[in-house]
Formats: C-alpha cells, sequence, structure tokens
C-alpha cells in the first residue's frame, strides 16, 4: 500500500500567510501541519509516502522532506486558477496500488492503524466519517448516508439540507482497482477538485464504507480553524494558547 498527501492547493482563504508559505508548513502546536499527518501515515503497513504539490511550493516541500523518506511530485501548476485539482493530482501523481489519500490540512486523533485494520475487513474502499451532530455545521462539509453494514448509500457536497450529520473527512482508502477509476471519472469530465466527488461517484459503481471514528478532527480552512488548531496542539504541548495566530 502507498499513501498520498494532497498538499498543492493554494489556500487563498488563508491569504497573506499562503502567499509565500504552503498552508500545509505552516506550524500548529510549534510543528508544520503535515508533520502531524506524517505521525499518523507512519502507524500503518504503507511502504511508500508520497506528497504531491504545486510549482510555487514544490522546493519548500523538498526541504521539508529531507530525511523524512517522503517523495514529493511537483504537479507543474502556478496559480489557482490552473490547479489540477485533487483529483486532477490523484492521477496525476499515478499510484498504481491500494491507496491511503490524506488531505494535507487535516487534523485527526483517531488512529489510521485502526482505520487500516478495518479497511483490510472490507471487499471495498473506504472513508472515515465524524458525526458533527449539528445539521447547520453538516452544510459545510460532505455528507454521507450509510445502511445497516456501514456501506455508503448516498454522498452529498454541502447540502443545504443535510439528510444526517455524518461528515466525510479527508481521509481515504482505496482499493487498487478503485484507485486505478480516477482515471475513468476524470476522462468522462467530472469535477477534478474535491476528492468527495469521486466517492460520490465511486459509491455507485463499487462498495465504498464508513469508517466511523471519535475524537477531535479539524478542516483547517481559513484563520479561525488554523487558530484553534493551532491552539488545541499547543494545550497539548504544554505550550501557552494565543489570541492571533502567527507562523512565528
Amino acid at each position: 500500500m502507498k499513501a498520498l498527501i494532497l498538499a498543492a492547493g493554494y489556500a487563498t482563504r488563508l491569504a497573506p500567510l499562503t502567499d509565500s508559505v504552503p498552508k500545509q508548513l505552516l506550524p500548529v502546536g510549534g510543528r508544520p501541519i503535515v508533520d502531524w499527518i506524517l505521525d499518523r501515515i507512519k502507524e500503518t503497513s504503507v511502504d511508500e509516502i508520497h506528497l504531491v504539490t504545486n510549482g510555487r511550493f514544490a522546493e519548500d516541500f523538498g526541504r521539508w522532506a529531507e530525511g523524512k523518506d517522503v517523495r514529493v511530485h511537483n504537479d507543474g501548476t502556478r496559480s489557482n486558477e490552473d490547479r489540477l485539482g485533487a483529483i486532477g493530482d490523484i492521477r496525476f501523481v499515478g499510484l498504481d496500488d491500494d491507496l491511503l489519500v490524506v488531505a494535507g490540512d487535516n487534523l485527526f486523533d483517531y488512529s489510521l492503524a485502526e482505520y487500516e485494520r478495518s479497511w483490510r475487513k472490507r471487499d471495498g474502499s473506504c472513508i472515515a466519517i465524524l458525526d458533527v451532530k449539528d445539521r447547520e455545521l453538516a452544510k459545510q462539509y460532505g455528507i454521507v448516508e450509510v445502511d445497516e453494514n456501514g456501506r455508503v448509500t448516498n454522498f452529498f457536497e454541502k447540502p443545504e439540507n443535510p439528510p444526517t450529520t455524518l461528515c466525510a473527512t479527508a481521509t481515504y482508502l482505496y482499493k487498487r482497482d478503485h484507485a486505478r477509476l480516477v482515471e475513468t471519472y476524470l476522462d468522462a469530465g467530472n469535477p477534478p477538485d474535491q476528492p468527495g466527488n469521486f466517492v460520490a461517484w465511486l459509491h455507485k459503481r463499487e462498495p465504498v464504507y464508513a469508517y466511523r471514528f471519535e475524537g477531535d478532527w479539524r478542516d483547517i480552512g481559513d484563520r479561525d480553524q488554523l487558530l484553534e488548531a493551532d491552539n488545541r496542539m499547543r494545550r497539548r504541548g504544554g505550550l501557552p494558547e494565543r489570541a492571533e495566530y502567527s507562523p512565528s
């Protein structure tokens, strides 16, 4: 199995912080966001770890990856306007194997090793979900419906009227044959961004299951979420909290 960290976006909502530093390398709790993700990935049985970024930040990630046994891929884009999108980047890297895909701005407490063990008992792919228990909050995320066996039956991207509060987090485990279907999905003209769009398409064709976890999860999209994540990790590390985020 291989792992792919998605880090090729431009995080325009966090500008000017992200004009010269990629979001995934911004520190939370005194460490780059992506370091926390890498710790979790190393709990699993993956034999290769890959990260895809863009032409603007490839050198930054190259420096970050020194000594970490992570292969960095530059997708060649230079701006938000010409980005390939998350699904486009999965095709760009082209890893022909069972695949763990993690968005590079996700912080979570649950064990990826436990997630992997659950997935290996299934006959399909998996998506990690959390019950956010708030229908207003659910409007901001991809929302899933599942049957009594945990199989995904419906997927809604940021619905106006969420049918559940089961939120899809951007951590996926794909069987090799399912990962190969990214090519089919994109060749059909489907949206190349938002990795949940591929799940919404895939579950209608192949079995996709939900791995329901408990604990904390942060999708870092704006300054408030960044400050909250930073202070949470600072508390965990015994560091003083801050009223305003700073990368220093």
